[in-house]
């Protein structure tokens, strides 16, 4: 079978396809023949060894995929071959086929695509975490989603949605704030490109005080870090709850005054690690994720599909913080 190899720390061009052994399933385990392959951004980060996980090499990034059951292990009860799956591993699915216990599987409706089905569960797995066990959001409240058409932003926009809150999306275009409305945004913003400076930086804390008045955000959704974050938290509201989700723009340093002027929280979200530590909350949220979207209340957005030969673009294209909504790499027929 061929998967894509990370062999050496560096950017998408150091990835190759290879050939490689096929894998077989171990008590426990299922083989999974790949079909699709969604693109997150620990993918870029893992790579070059930036992430907090690091895979021994030779390894094919690739978190998240959905595929068919291709063998089952000993042990292994309620799969068989033919049964269409979604998995998230970490890393492994940038390749043809994958070993994966089966304890990770989640099972993919007939209804939806492999495509649809692995831009699924990071995505709004993060998201209705963030939002629910750390934002503690509430129907009425405001949200605001900083990279609000990326797809974290899209899922961020949509559950809010779902759970009654005023959402107000903040873009780097006009294009991305057209894809914002598309999810139901009541509001957008079209913020400027950092790094700011001072007077930069205060300028853009007005456009989001004006976005969220009068009494500011009761959530603030932050994927993006870098120079957006200190704007974005002057904005917070009187005991506002600050999501730390994630860095594409830089590790940002908060003045913690701001805390304390707003008696608000600035609270991280670890999704992988909240699943890990509690699987029974995370799998009641995958249970009412998939509710929604039997609803028709979420939907992934996948924007652009990749030839598996051109995965390494796909990761260059996230890494450009271009993209709008799900990028996935349909890895075979």
């Amino acid at each position: 079978m061929k998967a894509l190899l990370s062999k050496e720390a560096g950017g998408p061009e150091t990835l190759s396809l290879e050939e490689v052994p096929d894998p077989v399933a171990a008590p426990g385990q299922v083989v999974v023949a790949v079909r699709a392959c969604s693109i997150n951004y620990p993918d870029v980060l893992i790579i070059e060894d930036r992430y907090q996980f690091k895979p021994q090499r030779p390894f094919a990034p690739g978190s998240e995929f959905a595929g068919v059951v291709e063998s089952v292990g000993a042990g292994v009860e309620g799969w068989a071959p033919g049964d269409r799956v979604i998995a998230v591993t970490g890393h492994g699915g940038l390749a043809e086929k994958i070993a994966v216990e089966a304890a990770r599987l989640i099972r993919l409706p007939e209804a939806h695509s492999f495509a649809e089905g692995a831009s699924l569960v990071m995505t709004y797995g993060t998201t209705i975490h963030a939002l629910l066990d750390r934002g503690h959001l509430k129907q009425g409240q405001t949200l605001l989603v900083l990279g609000a058409a990326g797809g974290v932003g899209l899922a961020a926009i949509e559950l809010g949605k779902a759970f009654g809150a005023k959402v107000v999306a903040a873009v780097s275009s006009e294009a991305k704030a057209a894809a914002a409305k598309a999810s139901g945004a009541d509001a957008t913003i079209v913020y400027p490109r950092g790094p700011f400076d001072k007077d930069q930086s205060k300028e853009v804390a007005e456009l989001f005080k004006r976005a969220v008045a009068p009494l500011g955000a009761d959530v603030i959704y932050d994927p993006v870090g870098g120079d957006y974050a200190e704007p974005a938290l002057r904005a917070i509201g009187w005991e506002g709850r600050y999501l730390v989700v994630g860095f594409p723009a830089g590790i940002p340093r908060l003045p913690l005054n701001l805390t304390l002027l707003k008696s608000c929280d600035v609270c991280g979200v670890f999704w992988g690690a909240f699943a890990a530590r509690d699987p029974r909350a995370n799998a009641a949220h995958i249970e009412r994720l998939f509710r929604l979207w039997a609803q028709g209340q979420i939907a992934p957005r996948v924007t652009e599909t990749f030839a598996f030969a051109d995965a390494g673009k796909a990761i260059a294209r996230l890494a450009s913080r271009e993209a709008i909504g799900k990028l996935v790499v349909e890895v075979s027929a």
